[in-house]
């Protein structure tokens, strides 16, 4: 097993070997993936060298002090929280190493084709259908609320291969190819004015059977391994003191004192301290990954990121008074990556309606807790061992 001694020493090899100010940084990010840490608990020859998931943070410190180039994480994020983990789990010889060495270095972006106008909340109701056709599968249906698509070469898709079965079951997970004839993306502008999120139409895609994951007709379980590492991604993602959405209604408290009451002060107070506690359970939620696979506790940190980054950016608005109900630019923009904390006051208090509806919305969230993590007694389900075909829509 690789200690952090080593690690230390291959860092400092591919360091010399690429050094980050003579190498261009696509060839760097290569090197770095090869070399085995750009996650260095993935296999060998897949990025990593098999190693304690916590020991990654010895090669980023070694990095980061030496200024090497980093893969923008936060425009990847989709395909490095989501993809990659799912991939790894289900994926072929074939498909692993075809894939996850463009995801890392950002060559390839991804997105997720999973929501439909008929099955967000009930993912599991979805109706876009793949059907067997020799080698390939002919896909038809809508997706919405997908981000990056614009983007994206890949994504990883769910359809329902088998209508005769429960909703549950009859679901096929495939990664499917944004380039193909049959794939149309169109914006969906949001309440910013961006439209970062889109809807896809799949019009006749083929999709050859060797780009399926997972085998026929267990979708929803291979749905649950990216759909938890959604969870932690987004609630999960490791902030400093004060980072995130606290900092930007801390810093206005002291840079602007002509602005402060009491009870905004104490308003603030709270959040500040709920903030540090989430952020500290942040911290304990990533050692747990370093031992295993995520589980639900990633919905409850999902939820607090929601509620949290709301009423921060609601008491950020009302401290700015009139300030806080100007907005900075209505354009219709296409934005490479998600900035929940970007641009001004007003942005940031629309932006953040969005967290309890991404990455599954806070009522879901809240009976997965109840239900996986408190131990309650599930919620009567009339329609779990229906057929697809059968149920009311």
């Amino acid at each position: 097993m690789t200690g952090a001694d080593e690690l230390r020493d291959l860092t400092r090899k591919l360091l010399a070997d690429h050094p980050p100010a003579s190498t261009d940084r696509l060839d760097f990010l290569r090197a770095r993936f090869d070399a085995g840490l750009a996650w260095v608990h993935y296999p060998e020859g897949l990025g990593g060298l098999g190693a304690p998931r916590a020991l990654q943070a010895v090669v980023d410190a070694e990095l980061a002090a030496a200024g090497a180039p980093d893969n923008d994480p936060r425009r990847i994020g989709i395909g490095l929280g989501m993809a990659a983990p799912t991939v790894l789990q289900y994926g072929t010889e074939e498909q692993k190493q075809r894939l996850l060495r463009p995801l890392w270095t950002g060559e390839e972006v991804w997105c997720q084709l999973f929501s439909e106008p008929g099955a967000g909340s009930d993912l599991a109701a979805l109706g876009t259908r793949a059907v067997r056709d020799g080698e390939d599968w002919v896909v038809d249906g809508q997706k919405v609320w997908t981000s990056s698509a614009h983007l994206a070469r890949w994504a990883i898709l769910i359809a329902r291969t088998d209508p005769e079965q429960p909703k549950h079951r009859g679901i096929t997970y495939f990664v499917c190819d944004m380039t193909d004839p049959g794939v149309e993306v169109r914006p969906l502008r949001q309440i910013t004015g961006e439209a970062e999120f889109n809807e896809v139409f799949l019009t006749a895609v083929r999709i050859p059977d060797s780009r399926r994951l997972g085998e026929v007709g267990d979708g929803w379980r291979v749905a649950q391994t990216t759909l938890n590492n959604e969870r932690v991604a987004i609630g999960g993602t490791p902030v400093p003191r004060e980072g995130g959405m606290i900092g930007k209604a801390a810093a206005t408290w002291r840079e602007r004192p002509e602005l402060r009451t009491h009870d905004l002060h104490q308003r603030l107070l709270g959040l500040w301290v709920e903030a540090e506690v989430a952020r500290l359970t942040g911290v304990r939620l990533r050692q747990q990954l370093a031992a295993g696979q995520p589980g639900p506790e990633g919905a409850g940190m999902k939820l607090e990121f929601a509620r949290l980054n709301q009423e921060i950016s609601s008491l950020e608005v009302e401290l700015l008074g009139e300030e806080g109900l100007l907005y900075d630019d209505w354009t219709l923009r296409r934005p490479e990556l998600v900035d929940f904390t970007g641009r001004d006051a007003g942005y940031r208090y629309l932006r953040a309606k969005g967290n309890s509806i991404e990455g599954g919305t806070s009522e879901v969230l809240l009976n997965i807790v109840a239900e996986r993590v408190l131990g309650l007694p599930a919620e009567p389900r009339t329609d779990k061992d229906v057929a697809w075909k059968d149920l009311a829509r």
